[in-house]
């Protein structure tokens, strides 16, 4: 379980930086930066997975098909295109906090599955999470872009939590799945990296069909490149790496716990931000931060003692 719960904690501290990323490039379309990540992701799949390719996919089923273009869907495309709308219209720590009630939306999914601890003996570690996200909120300066319309933030918010639903939905699901499934880790990220790369180059062809103003046009060539870098470090390391991390976790940890692990994202996201902005968080931020961590840390030594056990009955 420890293995697992460090995975945890690096893939959080990857996605951190990817929720901050679509601040750097406020002038692209949260679509574009999407499509473009993901395609990349694709090609970074597809290459790695060269070798042993055939194989790989003479073992995908039209089960395993399906679920791999929905979890592609709602986790990557739709879940990041969202994000980066509520990152560019609501700000950095808006989305990031919102981002932070996905370990109540995913304990609540995962309360019916057998490794899952109860909600019921969950309940104060997740209430103190849901205090943290609360008191975060009652702070007006964290849900504040700068340069943002009352419209533009409210959008910004509404975006934040449909990219919760969509994220938390990828997650029970995927975990469900890859826990009774005969790949690895490893070969089911590569196998969704390449479905996703398919499915992005796809929708970006017909979304600039469809709508060829959402490519922007009178952008230096000096803004491209920091949109390709960008795009570049979210392909390889906020989706390649910490997917594979996350998924290395998964199969290590109960879903109740794994939910609450996600929260690394948003302390480290806020962390990132507080970097970029120069400045230490306040008071009321501080204590939100505090609530979450414990919180964790709380769900962390709940789910350890039924681990101990089973290791002991292992052993005997």
């Amino acid at each position: 379980m420890k293995r697992g719960v460090v995975y945890a904690g690096m893939a959080g501290a990857i996605w951190g930086g990817v929720i901050l990323a679509p601040s750097l490039v406020p002038e692209f379309n949260p679509l574009l930066i999407s499509s473009v990540r993901f395609a990349l992701y694709g090609a970074i799949s597809l290459l790695i997975a060269l070798p042993v390719a055939l194989g790989l996919l003479r073992r995908v089923s039209r089960e395993d098909l399906s679920m791999l273009i929905r979890l592609s869907l709602a986790g990557n495309l739709l879940y990041f295109a969202l994000l980066s709308a509520a990152v560019q219209f609501a700000g950095v720590a808006a989305a990031s906090l919102i981002n932070g009630i996905m370990p109540l939306a995913i304990s609540y999914r995962s309360r019916s599955e057998q490794d899952s601890l109860p909600l019921s003996r969950m309940k104060m570690p997740l209430a103190l999470v849901a205090l943290g996200i609360l008191c975060i909120n009652l702070d007006p300066s964290a849900l504040m872009a700068a340069g943002s319309t009352p419209g533009e933030r409210i959008l910004g918010i509404v975006c934040g939590f449909s990219a919760v639903i969509c994220w938390s939905w990828y997650a029970t699901a995927n975990a469900r799945y890859l826990k009774a499934s005969h790949f690895t880790s490893h070969q089911w990220s590569t196998l969704t990296g390449v479905v996703t790369g398919v499915m992005a180059v796809v929708l970006a062809g017909v979304g600039v069909l469809i709508a060829p103003q959402a490519v922007p046009t009178g952008i230096s060539s000096e803004r491209w490149m920091v949109f390709l870098w960008v795009s570049l470090f979210l392909a390889i390391f906020g989706s390649w790496v910490a997917n594979g991390l996350w998924n290395a976790a998964t199969r290590r940890l109960p879903m109740s716990l794994g939910g609450q692990l996600i929260v690394f994202e948003t302390l480290f996201a806020c962390a990132y931000a507080y970097i970029n902005e120069q400045r230490l968080p306040g008071p009321v931020e501080a204590l939100a931060i505090i609530l979450l961590t414990v919180g964790v840390l709380w769900a962390i030594g709940l789910h350890r003692a039924p681990a101990e056990i089973e290791g002991r009955a292992a052993q005997s």
